[in-house]
């Protein structure tokens, strides 16, 4: 395994899409956090954490909106550019806003700002639909990662933010969509929210790695929002989040320590933080 950075002089090679699918060749899993600033950015490359998500949550707990759909391209634009600016060595993955995959060309046009503002892959939310989406992407050169589950973007559709795939129909629809997207080329799958039961059976049908939130610990990576893991995020938290930061005396360095450890020795996810 490549050595981790233990404090600022410590340097590791940037984090790749090669760099994850060998982690899970490895059985090794890898960590993922949003951030949305550079200071943050650097903070969170030092500590070891291998994919920053500039995600569109920054609507929530940057601007204080109740849900996704407000943010705009312009401002996923203006984030990862920043985030950009501060990292050292790590994966950027960043979210196409809501309508982003109205259209192909939309699709290609604003994927195409976001890598060209500093992203290494864009993740579009959606199903099986968007394999055409997909290739067309891959076709452009642009890495993918496809969100699937409980997919924020489609809130008002799922009528609130629930859990996905709790019945027979849904959850082979999900595995469905999986393969198809798979096939089609995506580099990544992230599942949000689906029972335990149902991300065992998609880990055991694709190739490709797999991040969970709210799915289970045998994923090859997890993601939080880096605001859930310091407790500073509005409202109730989610059963999938875990404060890191709280009884601790070492700071937030600390917390996004504690958690990268965390899922890297398997002890986060714990069955509280899934759904079975």
């Amino acid at each position: 395994m490549a050595s981790y950075l233990a404090g600022n002089d410590t340097v590791r090679k940037p984090v790749t899409l090669a760099t994850l699918a060998k982690r899970k060749a490895d059985g090794e899993k890898f960590t993922v956090l949003t951030t949305y600033d550079a200071s943050f950015a650097t903070l969170l490359s030092r500590c070891g954490v291998d994919v920053i998500l500039v995600g569109d949550s920054l609507g929530m707990v940057l601007q204080g909106h109740d849900s996704t759909l407000p943010v705009s391209i312009e401002d996923m634009c203006y984030h990862v550019a920043c985030v950009q600016r501060g990292n050292e060595s790590t994966l950027i993955m960043a979210d196409l806003p809501f309508m982003g995959t109205a259209t192909l060309e939309q699709c290609l046009a604003w994927s195409g700002r976001l890598m060209a503002a500093g992203a290494h892959l864009v993740k579009i939310e959606g199903g099986g639909w968007l394999a055409d989406t997909v290739r067309a992407l891959k076709r452009c050169g642009i890495p993918v990662c496809v969100h699937l589950g409980l997919t924020p973007q489609s809130v008002n559709a799922f009528g609130g933010y629930k859990v996905q795939g709790r019945d027979d129909a849904q959850a082979q629809a999900i595995i469905a969509d999986a393969k198809a997207l798979e096939a089609a080329g995506a580099d990544v799958l992230l599942f949000e929210c689906i029972p335990r039961a149902l991300t065992r059976r998609i880990l055991a049908e694709v190739r490709i790695p797999v991040i969970g939130i709210g799915a289970a610990p045998e994923c090859d990576g997890q993601v939080l929002v880096l605001h859930d893991i310091l407790g500073v995020s509005p409202g109730k938290p989610a059963r999938f989040v875990k404060n890191f930061l709280a009884g601790r005396s070492d700071g937030i360095e600390g917390a996004v320590r504690a958690y990268v450890e965390a899922v890297r020795n398997g002890s986060f996810p714990a069955a509280e933080h899934c759904f079975e």
